[in-house]
């Protein structure tokens, strides 16, 4: 049995078989400037056949105004022939077919047969290169700037290795130096304990294989080195390979100035909104008093009458049962006043429609995040194909922003390491109507006070005037529905309200 060395497989490789796999454009010219090969890249490059440059002087292949000259250098390389670069710094041409000059690096490589001397010369074309360079420069140009115009920082996490290749921004964000590897524990380590269910969440959504690959949060980050807290969104797209999350590549902002902005935002336009519902009520009760005034003085005046008549032992049946019929009279004035002020207060016919409540739900934690109360994990148990529900828009969306804001006041003011809401809409279909939960992971709610937590002027907080769960009641009320709150859940507060199906 004979056996082959690797040595053996390349014996039957020819010369002129690896002179023409070269990616080089070559000549082989002999020491009187004849060509005598050209591999398939030169004769592209010079836009002939092999058989028209065979035997072509190689002064031919260049313009006119170098032919007579390159004939004495030619004659003095083959004098002393050596392995080099032409041009010593100047720039070489070549002529192709159509006439056209190129700019082209050239080395030569002598090369010593039984016929004789030859020359190899190697030729790439420095325009292409210096286009793709320079094109390649001014890229890299036009994304630094748009990383320092937009102060974005890059990342690119590597699942396999547990690596996250960051930029300087990024280093500079997490607090690490540019020679330091970050691990996917370095990454976490910086982000607000707060804020990290939020990451981990956007985080398991986009892994999933059957998502999008899609990652999108906005998060606190600790630096460790100075302890400086600052707001980043990172957007970012993750790869799979064979089903399997292999890669996220990514772009961090520091959303910082904003988020200071949008707190201070959300602080005034509160501040304004509680001012705006005092004075409110106060020119409510400003008009119940006017319009209740008179009656109740008449009232207060007849019952005097009749007690001091009772009194004086003066008692005249007929005076006494005027006095009670005036007060009779004053009471239902009294009454017919206080409804005509409360149908003016509520004027104009209440506007329904046709609602998808997974929709108003979507928009109600919108309002809810522009308005700085975006702190906290959303859950969302939305069930798909729900019938519609005939309601106000407004009204409806107003009871949702009023019980997510005190969710999140509520974990707030508990200092609630990982707040989250959970959102759920389910169909009770024996009853025809549809149920909307909304659960938080709070404090809860003090037993002693469920009994009254919908009542008029009621309130937990310092600045509430007490009228948010009441008004909300009384708007579900208006829609056809339900709201309550459930007595027995041990952890956190959970609401419920019901809406009737449109058909």
């Amino acid at each position: 049995m004979i056996k082959h060395t690797v040595t053996d497989s390349f014996t039957y490789l020819s010369s002129q078989t690896l002179f023409h796999a070269i990616p080089e454009a070559m000549l082989l010219i002999d020491d009187a400037g004849h060509v005598m090969l050209s591999n398939p890249v030169a004769q592209n490059l010079f836009g002939y056949v092999e058989n028209e440059l065979r035997g072509m002087k190689v002064e031919q292949l260049m313009p006119s105004r170098y032919q007579e000259h390159h004939q004495h250098y030619r004659e003095v390389y083959f004098s002393k022939p050596r392995k080099r670069a032409m041009g010593n710094g100047r720039d070489l041409v070549i002529l192709n077919r159509s006439g056209q000059e190129l700019k082209v690096d050239i080395a030569l490589s002598p090369i010593v047969m039984e016929k004789g001397l030859y020359v190899l010369v190697t030729l790439t074309v420095i325009d292409r290169r210096r286009q793709a360079e320079k094109a390649l420069l001014a890229s890299e140009e036009r994304l630094w700037l748009a990383k320092q115009a937009a102060a974005l920082g890059v990342l690119d996490f590597d699942f396999k290795h547990n690596m996250v290749h960051c930029d300087e921004r990024m280093h500079e964000l997490w607090g690490s130096s540019p020679d330091e590897i970050m691990t996917h524990e370095k990454f976490l380590a910086a982000i607000h304990p707060s804020d990290r269910a939020i990451h981990q969440a956007a985080f398991n959504s986009a892994i999933n294989s059957a998502g999008n690959g899609e990652y999108h949060a906005e998060f606190r980050i600790i630096n460790p080195v100075d302890g400086t807290e600052r707001w980043v969104v990172i957007a970012g797209q993750v790869h799979f390979e064979s089903a399997r999350a292999s890669r996220l590549v990514g772009t961090v902002r520091d959303i910082t100035k904003r988020k200071t902005l949008e707190k201070e935002l959300q602080i005034h336009r509160a501040e304004t909104e509680i001012l705006f519902k005092q004075q409110i009520a106060i020119h409510t009760a400003s008009a119940i008093a006017h319009e209740l005034n008179q009656p109740l003085t008449a009232i207060s005046a007849y019952s005097e009458v009749v007690l001091c008549a009772m009194e004086g032992g003066t008692f005249n049946t007929n005076e006494v049962k005027h006095a009670l019929e005036n007060c009779v009279k004053q009471t239902q004035r009294a009454g017919h006043r206080l409804h005509e002020l409360v149908t003016f207060l509520q004027k104009g016919e209440m506007v329904t429609e046709e609602l998808n409540l997974n929709a108003v739900v979507m928009d109600a934690l919108k309002i809810v995040h522009s308005d700085g109360y975006s702190d906290f994990h959303q859950i969302l148990q939305l069930e798909p194909n729900l019938p519609v529900v005939l309601a106000n828009r407004l009204h409806i969306q107003k009871t949702l922003v009023n019980l997510l804001r005190n969710a999140v006041e509520s974990m707030r003011a508990a200092n609630v390491s990982l707040p989250a809401i959970t959102i759920a809409v389910k169909t009770l279909k024996e009853k025809n109507l549809v149920i909307v939960s909304v659960l938080d992971t709070g404090p809860g709610i003090d037993q002693e006070i469920v009994s009254y937590i919908f009542d008029s002027f009621f309130t937990t907080k310092k600045t509430g005037i007490g009228m948010g769960l009441s008004i909300s009641r009384a708007l579900i009320e208006a829609n056809g529905g339900q709201l309550w709150v459930d007595p027995d859940v041990s952890n956190g507060a959970t609401f419920h309200f019901t809406l009737p199906f449109a058909s």
